[in-house]
């Protein structure tokens, strides 16, 4: 497996030589640092934890001061493990991972938090229909209806659809598609929109 953490930039169009337009999201995918290296006699398994987006040391506690400074890095916002890597280079801690192990035309998975919608009704959550416009129901039109039965079950069901906290959930869009890989400038163009807002942090493995 190959992966990578980057920030979602934002969406545009992309045109083809035959003139086909498609909408693309542009990712700064990278550049991230090794930081920690787990084998399968120390840890039971194998896997590489790597680093994106560096912050100011005043800002890291002492434990994440320590744990990248064997390295010589410095600390990092975030902190994503990938397990089995593959790598045609070593994979030592303080090793450089860039946006140049994919390449264009492959198909990935992009894993993101959606944008969160706040408390939601049925209508806008769940897409429900709403209530009759007629005969005096000028209250019942964004309601949900009825949520129960009769003398049984004499309860609401588990994950009956009603109102509540909509979005801000971790979603992954698979097999999407790599367009454009600008290894110079860490930038990766994918075919679509992915879950979350701009400047978010997403998740892209192989």
């Amino acid at each position: 497996m190959r992966g990578i953490i980057g920030k979602k930039i934002g969406m545009t169009r992309l045109f083809d030589d035959v003139g086909n337009a498609y909408g693309i999201t542009i990712i700064e995918a990278g550049p991230c640092y090794v930081t920690q290296v787990k084998s399968v006699e120390n840890d039971g398994y194998q896997a590489i934890q790597i680093g994106f987006a560096e912050k100011k040391e005043k800002q890291a506690t002492k434990a994440e001061i320590g744990h990248v400074a064997a390295a010589g890095l410095k600390p990092f916002r975030i902190l994503k493990e990938f397990r089995d890597f593959e790598s045609e280079k070593p994979l030592e801690k303080g090793v450089e991972i860039k946006v140049d192990i994919f390449h264009e035309g492959e198909k990935v998975n992009v894993t993101g938090v959606t944008k969160g919608r706040g408390f939601a009704g049925v209508m806008r959550r769940h897409h429900f229909s709403g209530g009759p416009q007629t005969h005096g129901q000028s209250d019942r039109w964004r309601a949900p209806g009825s949520i129960g039965s009769s003398s049984w079950p004499s309860r609401v069901l588990k994950g009956l659809r009603m109102a509540g906290r909509m979005g801000g959930n971790n979603v992954t869009m698979r097999n999407v598609q790599i367009l454009k890989v600008d290894a110079e400038n860490n930038i990766m163009l994918l075919k679509g929109a992915i879950p979350g807002a701009n400047n978010s942090i997403v998740f892209i493995r192989k």
